[in-house]
Order: structure tokens, then C-alpha cells, then sequence
């Protein structure tokens, strides 16, 4: 009897940590809190772990776009949220990404558009886009995409932040703060509408959203065909009661090349078909769909392009 439970034992030992090794962790890469990334990142993670994929994913707070797509090709995360203007500079080693040269990465799914937005306060004396000459103005978060798109939009109105303005590098929090406090007069921001950062400061003062002039928008959206014009619509947020032109940026889900076929199938296949899960996160994931999800600006994952194949999208 003896000998034979010792076998029995050996093969059930084998057997669980076997099941324990073929779990595979992964860490999502999101944002900072105030904007869509952050709260989207732990969705999703909740999702993963619930969909009996053997997958055991965790959402990091990070600087977002421009930390994510580093964080990607250093095997820290596995999967990454990114600005489309973000993505394409490191997937093609260009402007942010020179010295990091070219970033071995691809797209998982098209998330949603974001609008860029141009916020100060009532009294900052900022009427239009060109006042913020001079002004305490925060650029975005270092290492996060929103400051790579704002370097694009003050560069196409040439306005050089170094000398043009007194600028900061804050993230939303940070920002959101700064702003309520008076200590900046405006900050450049990118995420879905509504965000919260703009609602938190909304709370106490009275926001503007600035309006880009329509030629800056033309210029930026000619030299960077990933990105688009938007117009905010009286309503988006309790302060604004006007059309407001600025850009839209593509937001991404982002992994590495070498991402396993069958994982990166997985991982796309369940967050798509629970988009309804993210939908409280934000209205954006409406866009969670195969005929939007697989619109991109740099090649998908094989395991992307397996799936959407299959819903009879010609990649």
C-alpha cells in the first residue's frame, strides 16, 4: 500500500505544480490617476483574472504612454496603454525615442480616440490658446504621452516651451491640484472626455477649455496622419457651452513582438468580448469592438491578427 500511495503522491506533486507554472502573470501598464488609464488598467486586470485563461494579471500606476512603451521593451510589463503619437515615435526610434531607438513593439487593439485639452481657470487671463505665452503652463507628465503630443502642437504654433514658456512637467494629479491652487495657469492634458482630472478642478473653480487654432490643428494633423481633429460639444463638461477644436490622439493597447501567439490571442479575445465590464470605467469602451479594436498605426500581434481574421477582418 505504501508503495503504491508514494507514486500516487509524486504524480498529484507533479501534477499541481505543473498547473501553477502554466499560470502566466502579467502586468498591465496604465497611468496616473485622474485620467482613463488608471481605473481602466484595474478593469481590465479584474476581467483577465476572471476569465479562466490562466493568466493572474496586475495594473501599475505609471507615467503612462512614454513609461509603457519603455516598460514593454524592458520585459517589465507585458502589456501597455500608449498614445498613438507616442507609439509611432518609439516604434520608429524618432523625436522622444531616439536614444532609445527603435522599440520592438505592436499593437494588441485600437482602444479609443482621446481629445488633447488645453485647461486653465477663470482669472488666469488665458482667453485664447495664443495667451499662454509667458505662463506657468504644465506640459504633461514626464515619461507620459500627452507631453509628446503637447512638444507636437507648441512646435507646429512655434512656441518653444524652454523659452517661450514657464513650464512644468506635472502629472494629473499634480496638475489637477496646481491648477485649483492657482500655482499654474493652465495644463495640457490628454485623455477620454469626460476626464476626471478636468470634473475634480471643475468642483471648485471655474474651467475654460481653450479652443487650438484651427491652423495649428491643420498643420499638426497634416504632418502626423495617426491623429485627427475633434471638437469638443457644449456639455462634455459643465463649464464648456461652445464648440472647442483641438486634436484627437489614438489610445492603444500595446505588447512586445515576441509576446506568445496564443496569449496575446487570449488576452484580445477577452477583453473584447467583455466590453460591457469596462463600460461604468468609461463610455470609450464602446469603441471595444473587432471593426474599430483593429484600426492601427504600426503592425498588430500575430495573436491579434488570428483573432480578427476570424471575425472576417481583412488585416
Amino acid at each position: 500500500m505504501k508503495r503504491f500511495m508514494l507514486p500516487l503522491a509524486v504524480a498529484a506533486l507533479v501534477f499541481f505544480a505543473g498547473s501553477a507554472f502554466a499560470v502566466t502573470f502579467i502586468t498591465i501598464g496604465s497611468g496616473g490617476v485622474g485620467g482613463t488609464y488608471y481605473p481602466l488598467g484595474g478593469a481590465m486586470a479584474e476581467v483577465l483574472n476572471k476569465a479562466g485563461i490562466d493568466v493572474r494579471a496586475t495594473s501599475r500606476s505609471t507615467a503612462a504612454s512614454r513609461e509603457n512603451c519603455r516598460l514593454l521593451a524592458d520585459g517589465k510589463i507585458q502589456l501597455g496603454m500608449s498614445m498613438g503619437s507616442t507609439l509611432y515615435q518609439a516604434y520608429t526610434g524618432t523625436e522622444a525615442f531616439e536614444e532609445d531607438g527603435k522599440l520592438d513593439l505592436r499593437i494588441l487593439f485600437n482602444m479609443y480616440p482621446a481629445p488633447h485639452h488645453l485647461v486653465t481657470i477663470e482669472g488666469s487671463g488665458i482667453e485664447t490658446f495664443w495667451d499662454i505665452k509667458g505662463k506657468k503652463v504644465s506640459l504633461g507628465a514626464p515619461g507620459g504621452g500627452d507631453q509628446v503630443l503637447t512638444r507636437m502642437i507648441l512646435k507646429a504654433a512655434g512656441i518653444d516651451p524652454d523659452k517661450d514658456l514657464q513650464a512644468a512637467q506635472l502629472t494629473q494629479p499634480e496638475g489637477a491640484m496646481a491648477l485649483t491652487d492657482g500655482n499654474i495657469d493652465a495644463v495640457f492634458w490628454n485623455f477620454a472626455a469626460p476626464g476626471a482630472a478636468v470634473m475634480e478642478v471643475e468642483a471648485t473653480r471655474k474651467v475654460k477649455l481653450i479652443p487650438l487654432p484651427e491652423e495649428v490643428v491643420q498643420k499638426v494633423v497634416e504632418d502626423n496622419p495617426f491623429l485627427l481633429p475633434f471638437t469638443f460639444k457644449p456639455g462634455i463638461y459643465k463649464s464648456v457651452d461652445k464648440d472647442v477644436l483641438t486634436i484627437a490622439d489614438g489610445n492603444y493597447m500595446v505588447v512586445r513582438a515576441d509576446m506568445d501567439e496564443e496569449l496575446a490571442y487570449n488576452l484580445l479575445k477577452t477583453l473584447l468580448e467583455n466590453k460591457d465590464a469596462f463600460m461604468d470605467v468609461t463610455p470609450q469602451a464602446a469603441n471595444f469592438i473587432p471593426e474599430l479594436a483593429s484600426k492601427g498605426i504600426i503592425p498588430f500581434h500575430p495573436g491579434a491578427v488570428k483573432y480578427f481574421k476570424e471575425k472576417g477582418i481583412d488585416m
